[in-house]
């Protein structure tokens, strides 16, 4: 992969990690069609891959802080994480997937995630689980902000309601969301105590005001 573009990388994430959406929204706009590809190929289905890559891009911004441009290229840490992701629901739904040797990153790089992932997969199934157990209102600004990349204005406008009702949900989702990915990371007796999450302690992202 071209210097630049890992420099860039690098430095998007960097900005992720800080809460910077607009850094996240590039990074999607980049790799997204790449992620998508990599679903199709093990899922065989449209929809569910798409559903993989939202979660695979909701992880990068729940996971900014322990990416390191050292390791390997972003592409191959998020293709790592869209195998892993893709591979977990066919077992949870007790399928074969369609393509089984699914390389672990393109160009020959390496498997990027820390191999012990049981416990990683548990804390994104749990995260998978709170995200459609929320309130149906705070459900979709997320969805809106992360999924679509609207800003809290857009999102006002899309579903005609105030843009403090937006941020007010938003916040309380994200909030949801967080406890629910602590939960059970403490749960994890082996689980690293990193910062998990791309939001601050009141559960809050950064947006428009």
């Amino acid at each position: 992969m071209d210097e630049s573009v890992q420099s860039q990388d690098a430095d998007q994430m960097r900005r992720v990690a800080e809460g910077d959406r607009s850094a996240f929204l590039a990074l999607y706009d980049r790799y997204s069609a790449r992620v998508y590809g990599l679903s199709v190929r093990i899922l065989g289905d449209g929809g569910p891959a798409e559903e993989v890559t939202q979660e695979t891009f909701l992880k990068l911004w729940s996971r900014a802080r322990t990416y390191s441009p050292d390791r390997g290229s972003l592409l191959a840490w998020l293709l790592t994480i869209t195998r892993r992701t893709a591979l977990d629901r066919v077992r949870l739904e007790g399928r074969r997937p369609v393509e089984t040797e699914i390389p672990a990153g393109e160009d020959g790089e390496p498997d990027l995630l820390d191999p012990a992932s049981t416990s990683e997969e548990a804390r994104w199934r749990t995260l998978r689980f709170a995200l459609a157990d929320l309130p149906a209102d705070q459900r979709r600004v997320i969805e809106l902000a992360f999924y679509h990349g609207l800003s809290h204005t857009e999102i006002a406008s899309e579903l005609h309601q105030p843009l403090g009702t937006v941020k007010t949900r938003l916040r309380l989702g994200m909030a949801r969301l967080r406890r629910a990915w602590l939960d059970e990371e403490a749960r994890q007796p082996t689980a690293s105590k990193r910062g998990a999450s791309g939001v601050n302690q009141d559960g809050e992202v950064r947006g428009d005001e």
